[in-house]
């Protein structure tokens, strides 16, 4: 008997929310290493920085009905001077970026949380492979630049499309758009 290979699991619902466990830390970590070092090739090792000590890091959870199973895509926000926010290392899990909604929840939770938190202004520094999902979330291109040999787009969100959001610490649920 011959047994076709089955596709991996891929939850259909996730909880988005500030990483306030250690292993959610430890998983955004990972999550990171694996799509900047390993896959990108960006950085050697490791891309953390200073950056990480003062930096709010926000995952996306993959739940198993109502369990958390695993960190499958996390992105950072820092103020980096009072009223200005800044988003990066925005990452998701090969297996769930067909998903089709991830990045756009990770987005909306860090822009929202950090409105909520006195931004008056919110930045990202986007890989140009990326610029639409921004542009229909209600980003501007401010600059075109180049970070770590790789063209990039500093963008601005739109505040006004992101009302704030003060429990990020708990999040909120989303569910896939698509199946993966």
């Amino acid at each position: 008997m011959i047994l076709e290979p089955f596709a991996p699991f891929v939850a259909s619902a996730f909880q988005i929310k500030f990483a306030t466990r250690p292993w959610e830390k430890r998983g955004a970590h990972a999550l990171r290493r694996a799509v900047f070092c390993e896959e990108q090739g960006i950085f050697e090792g490791d891309d953390l920085d200073a950056i990480d000590e003062t930096a709010i890091p926000i995952v996306a959870i993959s739940l198993f009905g109502v369990a958390a199973d695993a960190v499958v895509g996390t992105v950072r926000i820092h103020e980096r001077q009072a009223g200005l926010w800044v988003g990066s290392r925005l990452a998701v899990a090969v297996n769930y970026r067909r998903v089709g909604m991830l990045g756009g929840s990770l987005i909306k939770l860090a822009v929202s949380s950090a409105h909520a938190r006195g931004c008056v202004r919110f930045l990202a520094d986007v890989q140009s492979q990326n610029v639409l999902l921004f542009r229909r979330m209600h980003w501007r291109t401010v600059e075109e630049v180049v970070l770590h040999g790789r063209p990039h787009h500093r963008m601005e969100a739109d505040l006004s499309f992101y009302p704030p959001f003060v429990d990020a610490e708990t999040g909120f649920h989303s569910l896939a758009r698509k199946a993966a």
